[in-house]
This record gives C-alpha cells, structure tokens and sequence, in this order.
C-alpha cells in the first residue's frame, strides 16, 4: 500500500487548499504514494501531478459555465483518461460537484473507491443528484453538522467531521505592525471588503462594495481594506479600484484615499470592526474570527432567476423566505436556521443598503453584539466531534479505503499514525 496512487480533483481555492493538506496528511502514513489529477498551485505543491490545471476550469454560474464548456469538455476527458491509464487505488474528490460527480462515475465504473470531501450543496438544489452520490461515493466527508443527518437519513454514508477553518490559529499580528505593513491609520475603526476570489465575482461585487465606501467617507475615519486573493492579480486589482482612487475626467465623488489592498483575507477580517463578504467561503471565514458582517451576491439575471426557482431546503435547515421571497445563502445564516446576519442579493445589493447596515455595525448596536453573539454560536457548531482534525479524518477514511483495496488490517495500513494537520 506504500506505493498507492491516488486520484484527487478540486477546481477552485478552497479545494487547492484543503487538497494540499491531505496530501500532507498521507504522505506521513504513505510516503511513496503517488497523487495525480485536477488541482491548483497548492496541490501541485503538496506533490500533486497535475493532469489539469484547477484555474483552467473553474467558473461559476449557468452562463458562465457554457461559454467555457469546450475548454472544460476537453479537461474533463484528459482527467478521464489519466484514470483509466493509471488506475487508481482510491480517489478524493473535493467540492466541484460538475465535474467531480462526473468523475466519480468514471471511478466507480473501475472499482475505485472514492472518498468525496466537502459536499455538493444538494440539501440546496439539484436533488436529483443525490442518487449519483447514493452510487458513486463510498464515503461522504462533510464540513457543516446539518448535512451529516441529511445524507444519512437517505442511505450515505456521511460524517461529519468539523469544518478545516476553525483548526486553523488566529492571526497573531499586532494592530500596529499590521497597521504599519500597510501604512494604514491604526486610530480609525477598519472595514474589510471581500468581493470574491474570480473575476467574474470581483467585477459582480466590488463596486457596489467601493460606492458605498465612497458613501461613508463624509461621516469621516474609516479604513477600508481590499484582501486579494491568491487566485487574483494585484495588478488587474488596482485597476479595477482605479475609477475610485484616482481622478476621473468629469467625476465629482470623492476619492477613496483610504483603501489598501491587502494579501490576507483572516487578517484582514480579525482586524476589521466590521465587513462586506460576497458569499461563499468567505463567511464562514467571518463567522470563525467572530467579525460581524453582511452577505452581499450579485450573478447573472439568469443565474438568479434559475437558482430562486430551483433552491429548496429540507427539513434539517429550517430557514423562510424574507420579504422579497428569497431564501438566505449565507452559509452562516444556515447553519444558525435563521438570519443572523443580514444579506443582500440582486436588487438588494446597492450601495446605500450596504451603507447603512454598515453604519449600524461600526457602531456599538444592540444588531452588532447581537451578530456577535450568534457567530460564536455558529462556531461552537462547526467544532468536529471528534478529537482529531477534519483534514486528518479525511486522511483516515482515504487509508481505510485503501486497506480493504490491499486486503491489509488497520495495523499493518498505519492509519494509526496520521496526525492531525
């Protein structure tokens, strides 16, 4: 089994990254395991052979997805291929479920067992999809505590195991030095913008996000921070912010002199009084440093009117429409049952919504310790149950796939030996 090849796939940030921890985490038990398929610079990393590259193919929503069909055609039939030719011992897939449930079908056909880490939102939408995971998945991992009672009650084998965000320490820089490192006003309350990790999100979300900065500039001293992400240029950034922080012919607003774009999302946020987080990862980011928030989402008209027609929760996420007839997305807000942070999608998304809630959270409110009361309720759910990490328990559900492929016992696998990573 020291030999082991192992087939792994994830498409987008979040993926890479926890991709690159379980390679870490087996390569303790298994050293000369070889890891191949679709991941991103992390993974690649971690040792990954990377049959294709995640930044190729990661796009987000139904009209952005068919213009890149043919290049994701074309991807997914070079991954197919490597996994008939190198015949894997036992494949992790992670989140991605386009592609990924695609995968695992390829894999099953083959006999190899797969271990599928961060589930396909399901209990959201696309239901049907849940027979292809009642087939194709030996074993569902999951990261929020609704979704195990949701896949066992319909025949999955699934465990929750605590999300990988809360094993991670906070950060430890001073305000000062931060301050310092970013030749920011350390005497002003800061505000954190977080518009996303792709492009498309980033020209969806930021303005919105800059015209209502621009909004609170008279009422004076706030700072605003710009994290960019690893999987953005910090040039194609500042131009994006450009048509605010620089002069424009016959444009009389203000210029956000105040904004600085920074490399770290966490920090950014544990130093922030308060943030404006497209949603996505990012809030559960949020919700794990305790900063308060509101969830902002803009997509295509299509998108939008596709995703309200389809999303239904089950009965294990007990959330009503608010008045404009929209559910909540905000993970945050799910895995509470209820809004504990406000959200603006679509039409609410405009620059004088989020101002205002905004000014609301900067200030000592009631909302605002409220908000901060119910994100550490949150936290305390996504806590695993066990004492081991949840990257070390996906390391382990991989190792006991692995042990009944080579007919070994749990001793001889040394399953025993994965640490927590």
């Amino acid at each position: 089994m020291s030999n082991a090849r192992i087939f792994l796939s994830a498409g987008e940030a979040s993926g890479d990254h926890y991709g690159a921890q379980v390679i870490a985490a087996l390569r303790n038990s298994l050293p000369n395991a070889a890891f191949f398929g679709l991941g991103g610079r992390e993974m690649e990393d971690a040792g990954l052979e990377r049959v294709v590259r995640a930044e190729d193919v990661a796009h987000m929503g139904i009209t952005e997805v068919i213009r890149h069909m043919p290049r994701v055609w074309s991807s997914y039939r070079r991954l197919v291929a490597s996994i008939k030719v190198q015949r894997p011992h036992a494949a992790v897939l992670i989140d991605f479920p386009d592609v990924n449930l695609r995968l695992a079908r390829e894999l099953k056909a083959l006999g190899v067992p797969v271990v599928y880490f961060v589930s396909p939102q399901l209990w959201a939408w696309k239901r049907r999809r849940l027979q292809w995971v009642q087939e194709r998945i030996d074993r569902m991992i999951v990261i929020f505590p609704f979704e195990e009672a949701f896949y066992l009650s319909r025949g999955v084998n699934a465990t929750f195991v605590g999300h990988p965000l809360l094993e991670l320490p906070l950060p430890d820089s001073p305000r000062e030095a931060y301050a310092t490192r970013h030749r920011i006003d350390a005497a002003r309350p800061w505000v954190a913008l977080l518009p996303g990790s792709r492009r498309k999100e980033v020209r969806s979300n930021l303005p919105t996000m800059l015209d209502a900065a621009r909004q609170i500039i008279p009422d004076g001293g706030v700072e605003f921070l710009l994290p960019v992400a690893s999987t953005l240029d910090v040039a194609w950034m500042r131009n994006q912010t450009a048509p605010w922080t620089t002069p424009q012919a016959g444009r009389s607003a203000p210029l956000l002199t105040n904004l600085h774009l920074v490399d770290d999302a966490r920090e950014a946020l544990f130093h922030a009084r308060a943030s404006v987080v497209a949603s996505g990862t990012a809030t559960v980011q949020a919700a794990v440093i305790g900063n308060p928030f509101v969830v902002v989402y803009r997509v295509s008209p299509l998108t939008f009117a596709a995703a309200r027609r389809l999303i239904r929760y089950p009965a294990e996420i007990p959330v009503t429409p608010d008045a404009h007839g929209n559910l909540p997305i905000g993970m945050v807000n799910l895995i509470a049952g209820r809004r504990i942070v406000p959200e603006l999608i679509q039409q609410q998304f405009t620059a004088d919504n989020v101002a205002s809630i905004l000014g609301r959270l900067l200030e000592d409110s009631p909302e605002r310790e409220e908000i901060i009361t119910e994100l550490a309720d949150v936290r305390r759910k996504l806590l695993s149950p066990s004492h081991s990490g949840a990257i070390s328990q996906v390391a382990e559900a991989v190792l006991e796939q692995l042990s009944a492929e080579f007919g070994v016992t749990q001793a001889a696998s040394g399953r025993n030996s994965v640490p927590s990573v």
